[in-house]
């Protein structure tokens, strides 16, 4: 047995982090839906729908590593692909209707208190994930890791243009934190589809 474990102590490893993850992030979507509709947040909104497709990706991981083909892998990075497509459309969406429409986002401490912890576990799950990922020379697990640190990168994001917002009352920072993320979900749609 290597220091890393064996492929089935490093399978086991990686359902649990996806197990780990769809919880967080199935408690997580009402929060930040709560959180996004007391607020009028577009980026509380924009990272409730990011939560749905971590989901998503955790489960497509999970059905990935349960009985791994190379039809299956193929299919599952697809998917996470098009899960960072998805999740730059809408935020870009979501942060461009709050611009146009004049609505402005109120604070939102559940949202703040929900961001913060986010950053800390999902960064948590974004490593573990990697290194088993790598050990098991498996690239959906390491996608799915990108997922995560996305997450992990959103969820800070959000918690600066939540906490600017709180703090001194600048409300376009919310829809601007949403932004951050486009680019880099573009960049890792782009690396997991080619």
């Amino acid at each position: 047995m290597s220091r890393v474990g064996t492929k089935n102590d490093l399978i086991r490893r990686g359902l649990r982090l996806e197990h780990a993850t769809l919880v967080w992030n199935v408690v997580g979507v009402p929060v930040l839906a709560v959180a996004a509709l007391r607020s009028g947040s577009a980026a509380a909104a924009g990272f409730g729908l990011d939560s749905l497709i971590e989901i998503g990706a955790s489960t497509v991981v999970i059905w990935q590593l349960s009985g791994a083909t190379r039809d299956r892998e193929a299919k599952a990075l697809r998917w996470i692909g098009w899960a960072f497509v998805a999740v730059a459309a809408y935020v870009l969406g979501q942060a461009a209707y709050t611009f146009a429409s004049g609505n402005h986002p109120h604070s939102s401490v559940p949202g703040i208190v929900w961001t913060a912890m986010t950053v800390v576990v999902m960064l948590g799950l974004a490593r573990g994930k990697h290194i088993t990922g790598r050990a098991l020379q498996n690239p959906v697990l390491q996608a799915e890791g990108r997922v995560t640190l996305i997450d992990a990168v959103l969820a800070a994001a959000v918690l600066l243009g939540l906490g600017l917002n709180a703090a001194v009352g600048w409300w376009w920072a919310d829809p601007v934190a949403g932004l951050v993320i486009v680019g880099y979900a573009l960049a890792e749609a782009r690396h997991t589809l080619a």
